[in-house]
């Protein structure tokens, strides 16, 4: 199983880790791209930090994000799962994983960038700044720009297995499953459901704050348990066995992917 990821936008300090190694990087055959990428964020960042700043749509208060990119070459690194942070990561909780299920989410999770493409949770990186709505002068609009790299490399990561796609729509831009592919991705919607005091009806909602940590337990129930579903159908089952709420159908073409939808009752 292949589990794509969003990053965060806040992430945590890059540490006393040694700099950054290209070459070890996850996926190499994304490297190309990536060293255009880094490449020009670096030099936009040193050369001018006013433009860099709307370049990368900065708010006054984000003025260091622009240093901080500047270093991205000889600052410390960590792994990418203690790089990024916020809602969904805080619900994951790698650190707190045992040891089998850690292994688990180093072989099967990978979180989308505008600067790398995609990392494994393992890949050592610097803390950075660089979001896939980015428009880089030199290299245009990053969701576009990665397609073409990821055609090859994301079917060589998803191999023969399923994949679950947790991305936003900024990150889905980077890369569609196309045929086969497509016909054993499964992306998941979170639904709040709460009955109407005035009717008695149930309402629902999409929820999205409150998404992103739904989808982070999810992915750490599943790492913890140990199952591998094979298809979007096994993974249906699955998340009912582990007490979720999922509401899924086939779709009409087996080039299409499945869509599930996760409801809560309860929104934390």
């Amino acid at each position: 199983m292949l589990v794509l990821l969003p990053p965060s936008e806040g992430k945590a300090a890059s540490g006393r880790g040694t700099p950054l190694k290209p070459e070890s990087l996850s996926l190499p055959g994304l490297a190309g791209a990536r060293a255009a990428v880094l490449d020009e964020l670096v030099e936009l960042c040193a050369a001018d930090e006013e433009k860099a700043r709307e370049v990368l749509g900065l708010s006054e208060g984000l003025r260091g994000e622009v240093a901080k990119n500047v270093d991205l070459r000889t600052a410390g690194t960590r792994p990418a799962g203690e790089i990024y942070t916020g809602v969904l990561y805080d619900a994951l909780d790698l650190a707190t994983l045992d040891t089998a299920a850690k292994r688990r989410a180093g072989r099967s999770l990978l979180v989308f960038s505008g600067l790398w493409g995609a990392v494994r949770v393992g890949d050592r990186i610097p803390s950075y700044r660089c979001s896939m709505g980015v428009r880089l002068p030199g290299l245009g609009a990053l969701g576009a720009y990665w397609r073409t790299p990821m055609e090859s490399a994301l079917p060589e990561a998803a191999g023969t297995g399923l994949v679950l796609d947790l991305r936003s729509s900024a990150y889905a831009a980077a890369w569609k499953p196309k045929g086969e592919l497509a016909g054993r991705t499964a992306t998941v919607r979170v639904l709040h459901a709460r009955i109407d005091p005035a009717t008695g009806a149930e309402k629902r909602s999409v929820v999205s704050h409150f998404n992103k940590a739904t989808k982070g337990r999810l992915v750490r129930d599943l790492l913890t348990a140990g199952v591998r579903p094979k298809n979007p159908a096994e993974l249906v089952e699955a998340l009912r066995a582990l007490g979720y709420a999922v509401e899924a159908a086939a779709p009409a073409r087996d080039s299409q992917p499945w869509a599930l939808d996760v409801v809560v009752t309860e929104i934390h």
